[in-house]
């Protein structure tokens, strides 16, 4: 419900541009879903142009018209959403898929 609310807030100006910051992050899928329903709906209600930067990938396919992944500050992929599963680039790969093996790297400790 909070996520709902901290949706609606915005909407209720009539913006031109929104922005989400990680807007299905701790929902279970079903909610994550319904989340989803509403921000692709009030975007084409408003007639509004959203930017949303997130992981989760099912949440990306279905608002997204366009897909963009950002690695170390650079853009290294951009496409429609059902480009990124053949996206031919072995970062987007990995992080669309998951998997700790691959070019990106985690670190169990970062150095602060």
């Amino acid at each position: 419900m909070q996520k709902r609310v901290s949706l609606a807030r915005p909407i209720a100006s009539d913006p031109q541009i929104l922005f989400f910051d990680e807007p299905t992050t701790g929902l279970e899928p079903i909610m994550a879903d319904v989340i989803g329903n509403l921000i692709v709906e009030r975007v084409k209600a408003l007639g509004a142009t959203a930017i949303s930067i997130t992981h989760d990938m099912a949440s990306a396919r279905k608002i997204a018209d366009e897909i963009a992944m950002l690695y170390q500050g650079r853009n290294i992929w951009r496409g429609k959403p059902d480009e990124i599963e053949n996206s031919n680039n072995p970062m987007v790969e990995q992080f669309v898929n998951g998997r700790a093996d691959g070019p990106i790297t985690m670190s169990a400790a970062r150095k602060g």
